[in-house]
């Protein structure tokens, strides 16, 4: 390129999910109704497990971070979403979207390593019920969340190592609500092939040997408890449904933005909706609120909320 028409893209544009005027307030009023429920719903998952003794235990303690990661998710993009919508400025500064883009692969590691996690915890627990207290020990679950947010870290930034000093010069609209890889990359002035490529094998790959790992893991419990008893087959098949409907809504959008080489087709940006407004509204219920034990201690600490109230 010409240096003397080089001009450094300094923000870039989010086109947004929709360009008429009743479908942004339908998605204004979609986006504050949903994002307010992820808030509630995650935050009463975070403080009930830290502040009630009696959900001391690794499944908890995983259900938490879960959550915690869940609210985060939310936070990085919906917010943003919200403040454009309502305002009509969906700008952000090249800055921005760089830490965007960074915190959005650490806390997607983290969940994915999450997963696998709370994978290990029922198998442990349905497969080797006397050895769990031994093998889920709290320094193996401190371990756990450690290698979980090492390997978030040094994924996203193996990922924006190769991207971070890419030329841009031209084009600065963006094709969504947010800033991510695909779509950043595609704006570059330059041949991108090849880092497209690079971001495929890493994220795409992570996520489908993530996903096929996770898979694997649920049907060997499955047929473990099946040889060791008919009977139990069914309550397995209860509990473990509601973790495989989780990691499907979780990496099916990963699989269309990242498993082959960049394709940014429209339906993707709507996709990207389920990972940050359903999924971390449905963890809440699916993990927890079909739990008894989680429900007991949400009534009981209702009573007592409800107490000191009268009382005050």
């Amino acid at each position: 390129m010409n240096k003397t028409n080089y001009s450094p893209v300094s923000e870039f544009v989010l086109l947004g999910l929709s360009t008429s005027k009743p479908g942004q307030h339908l998605l204004l009023a979609f986006s504050v109704v949903f994002y307010v429920t992820v808030i509630l719903g995650n935050l009463l998952v975070v403080l009930t497990v830290t502040f009630d003794p009696h959900l001391h235990s690794p499944m908890y303690f995983l259900l938490a971070n879960l959550s915690f990661i869940d609210l985060c998710l939310s936070t990085l993009t919906v917010p943003k979403m919200i403040s454009d919508l309502y305002s009509g400025h969906k700008t952000i500064s090249f800055q921005g979207c760089i830490i965007q883009i960074f915190i959005l692969h650490v806390l997607g590691g983290v969940e994915m390593v999450l997963l696998i996690a709370m994978a290990l915890d029922r198998y442990v627990a349905i497969c080797k019920p006397l050895h769990y207290l031994t093998v889920m020990s709290p320094r193996m679950c401190i371990l756990l969340l450690s290698g979980a947010w090492a390997v978030g870290l040094i994924h996203s930034v193996i990922q924006l190592a190769f991207v971070v000093h890419l030329p841009f010069c031209g084009p600065n609209k963006i094709d969504s609500f947010y800033c991510d890889l695909p779509r950043f990359i595609k704006l570059a002035c330059t041949d991108t092939y090849r880092m497209e490529i690079m971001v495929t094998i890493n994220s795409g790959f992570i996520s489908m040997g993530t996903f096929c790992l996770l898979i694997m893991s649920y049907v060997f419990i499955l047929v473990t408890v099946w040889n060791h008893s008919a009977g139990g087959l069914s309550k397995a098949f209860s509990t473990l449904s509601a973790h495989i409907t989780v990691v499907v809504l979780f990496f099916g959008p990963c699989f269309f933005i990242y498993v082959w080489p960049f394709p940014t087709v429209p339906v993707d940006k709507f996709l990207a909706i389920l990972d940050f407004m359903i999924t971390p509204i449905l963890n809440p219920v699916i993990y927890t609120l079909r739990n008894k034990d989680m429900k007991m201690v949400m009534r009981r600490l209702s009573s007592s909320f409800l107490s000191l109230k009268k009382i005050s």
